[in-house]
């Protein structure tokens, strides 16, 4: 106890050293625990961002790009579903509900969803949360819409608003529906899914703004109003995907070899989670090199206490002469190095979990509503309680060859003048 108030004090008088390398350990923990708590954040909310849905069915192709883009909207379908084929699958004597999925549109840079009322009640997420609206309703006329929590707060829409959907799902389209525009009825609450960077219109509505285009185009020469357009058959041709919930979770294996087997057209379904861990499996590789990097990083903070105190210890040598004249032992300066480099990862280490939970506080708004990522400001987690517990065994370890170098350091050294 005597040795480590002595530390203490001794760390006080060569103070702006010592703080210096306090801050170089505390941002390198900051940047350790920062990267971990994304890295299980993003993790968490990659995985919520669909619960409750036991297949997704496409066009075939492979799993992780059905995936994509039925779920997160990355990309787009090599093939679409024809209406006939899903009537029919959804009359499978295991499956309970249904939910279709039209996509192909945008509106500013944001994905258009065409589907039905009961994605409303269907989709769920985060370990079955249900999602909620934050004003208004779910669409009830064919040119009705509803407004994902970002786009609502991106593009400042409020209900009543009129808004034109455009053709294709870029970011810039130079075809749309100018025509037909929709009425915004309803903005959904935000749930850190891609549900919140979409606009959510009727099936009906995506038919009704395609009347006269023939091969992907308008008819030139045509122009459709609303009026006729609501006077036409909108029952959907194909879709893009759709969303199965089973009766049973023993089903599961059986419907899907049903559906792939399908003769009527080539068809996939693919089981959620299952294929988010595989998708998380092909991103696994940045982040763990991420996680490499920071704690490389720690390392070089490390360093920078190691040369603080070989440092201190070449200029302290009268000092630890006059505690050896004293009665220090040999053991107990090799106690007073090793306390010094125990004290300074630990205030290092303090200092980086204070930063860690200032930056949390200042940016996890932007982070929600801008990138859709949710970081948790919780208690440390054991995987951060593990890695701090080794960044203090780096602390002690790189104060093992100063305290070694005191330890034997002799009464004489100590009083001997160097020329």
């Amino acid at each position: 106890m005597f040795m480590t108030g002595l530390a203490i004090r001794s760390l006080w008088n060569r103070r702006l050293a010592a703080s210096l390398t306090v801050v170089a350990i505390g941002l390198s923990v900051a940047l350790l625990l920062g990267v971990e708590r994304i890295r299980t954040d993003a993790r968490t909310g990659f995985t919520d961002t669909i619960s409750g849905t036991d297949l997704i069915v496409g066009g075939r192709s492979g799993g992780v790009q059905l995936l994509l883009y039925s779920v997160f909207h990355i990309g787009n379908a090599t093939n679409n579903i024809g209406w006939q084929s899903y009537q029919e699958i959804i009359r499978h004597p295991h499956v309970l509900w249904a939910v279709p999925l039209s996509l192909g549109d945008s509106h500013r840079g944001f994905r258009v969803v065409g589907t039905t009322k009961d994605f409303f009640t269907r989709y769920h997420y985060a370990q079955d949360r249900s999602i909620a609206f934050a004003e208004g309703q779910s669409f009830d006329g064919v040119f009705d819409a509803v407004l994902g929590a970002e786009v609502a707060e991106k593009l400042h829409y409020r209900l009543g608003q009129r808004i034109v959907l455009a053709h294709g799902a870029g970011d810039v389209s130079f075809i749309e529906h100018n025509n037909m525009p929709f009425t915004v009825v309803g903005v959904l609450a935000p749930t850190g899914t891609p549900v919140d960077r979409s606009v959510l219109v009727g099936l009906e509505g995506i038919e009704a703004i395609h009347v006269g285009w023939e091969g992907g185009a308008p008819m030139p020469g045509i122009e459709i109003t609303p009026e006729f357009a609501l006077k036409t058959d909108l029952t959907p041709k194909t879709i893009t995907a759709f969303m199965l919930g089973l009766d049973s979770k023993v089903a599961i294996f059986r419907v899907q070899r049903d559906i792939n087997n399908y003769a009527g057209e080539p068809l996939l379904a693919i089981l959620p989670g299952a294929t988010l861990q595989e998708l998380w499996d092909l991103v696994g590789v940045a982040e763990r090199a991420l996680l490499a990097i920071s704690m490389l990083v720690v390392l070089v903070g490390m360093a920078g206490m190691l040369t603080v105190l070989l440092a201190g210890l070449e200029a302290r040598r009268r000092e630890m002469a006059v505690l050896r004249a004293v009665g220090a032992s040999p053991r107990q300066m090799l106690v007073l190095v090793i306390g010094e480099a125990g004290a300074l990862t630990a205030g290092g280490m303090l200092l980086g979990v204070v930063l860690l939970y200032g930056v949390i506080l200042a940016i996890r708004s932007y982070l929600q509503t801008h990138w859709g990522l949710h970081l948790s400001a919780g208690p440390l987690v054991s995987r951060e309680l593990a890695l701090l517990s080794g960044v203090f065994a780096v602390g002690l370890l790189a104060g093992l060859l100063p305290a070694w170098l005191a330890y034997h350091r002799s009464l004489a050294d100590g009083l001997t003048v160097r020329l």
